[in-house]
């Protein structure tokens, strides 16, 4: 999860080098933590927060196959 994460993410921002994702996998969960630049912050939610649903939509379709739930943070 935190391979796709970091693909999604690096493609909207303009400073792909400050993008970190990070992840915390327990027993029945996995916490992925996005951390992007200031400037990047409204680029990565989207007016209304569209795109953080939609990186929140593909992670939880690609983790279907697993039985652990995912959630995704997006912090500065």
């Amino acid at each position: 999860m935190k391979e796709l994460v970091e693909v999604i993410a690096k493609a909207l921002v303009e400073n792909p080098d400050q993008v970190v994702v990070t992840e915390e996998v327990t027993e029945k969960s996995i916490n992925v933590v996005l951390k992007v630049a200031p400037a990047d912050m409204g680029k990565v939610i989207g007016k209304q927060g569209r795109i953080a649903k939609a990186i929140r939509s593909v992670v939880k379709a690609a983790s279907s196959k697993e039985d652990r739930k995912v959630n995704v943070d997006i912090v500065q």
